[in-house]
């Protein structure tokens, strides 16, 4: 009778141990997503931000755009993981430290 209520116990135990572990995994997975997704964002609009200013100047519509939606990236990641990636130091920043024209130096003639 001791031995069938250990089993019980220690398999109560192990179902218990293996959601709380579950739970700590589920947890730290929305950060690591929002990450990613904040990275992607990020990469994405600064790349086409320097395609468009190569092609077109930084002064195009073209590059308004892209600048516009490297803004809401940037503003995006802040939201949601209170820090943000330079895709030109290749960081993280987690002080709300970008500069909106920081391309106009990266492409200025003189």
């Amino acid at each position: 009778m001791i031995i069938v209520q250990w089993k019980t116990c220690i398999r109560r135990f192990a179902c218990c141990a293996t959601i709380c572990a579950a739970g700590l995994l589920m947890a730290g997975a929305p950060r690591a997503f929002a990450d990613d997704d904040c990275q992607q964002r990020l990469i994405h609009a600064d790349h086409e931000l320097d395609r468009a200013i190569t092609k077109h100047g930084y002064n195009s519509k073209q590059a308004e755009h892209w600048s516009h939606e490297l803004r809401e990236a940037r503003e995006w990641c802040w939201e949601h993981s209170h820090r943000w990636w330079s895709e030109h130091e290749h960081r993280w920043h987690d002080q709300r430290d970008w500069d909106d024209r920081d391309h106009d130096r990266d492409h200025d003639p003189h």
